[in-house]
């Protein structure tokens, strides 16, 4: 009875997050790719690019999977309960992937101020 408002209640919420999510961590994220790539300002925001393309892919390909586990929600508190759990998850979800990517780009930059500093300049 309230399976296709909930889908599209879902769906905007999903939706509406993940663009949040991947405009802020576009933005706020090219400063940190810029030092993690030591200054390279080019391959920095070529990665950033691919990062947020990646994002959309997981994240949208993710919430529309989640679509097929759905069951029938005959009551307001069914839809309400449904709705928290998938948002939640995809939330989760969103959260582990960023932690992911900085934990990755952290070692980059690590390894690369120790590659720095071992070489000699002259």
């Amino acid at each position: 009875m309230y399976i296709v408002p909930g889908y599209l209640i879902y769906l905007t919420i999903t939706v509406a997050v993940t663009i949040w999510v991947a405009r802020s961590l576009h933005r706020n994220g090219a400063l940190f790719l810029v030092d993690a790539f030591d200054g390279n300002r080019e391959l920095a925001a070529s990665v950033n690019h691919l990062l947020v393309v990646g994002f959309y892919l997981v994240n949208v390909g993710y919430v529309l999977w989640m679509l097929r586990t759905w069951q029938e929600i005959a009551a307001i508190r069914q839809l309400i309960e449904h709705i928290s759990e998938r948002v939640g998850v995809v939330l989760v979800v969103v959260g582990l992937m960023h932690l992911f990517n900085v934990f990755m780009l952290s070692r980059w930059r690590k390894a690369s101020l120790r590659n720095a500093a071992v070489v000699p300049h002259g």
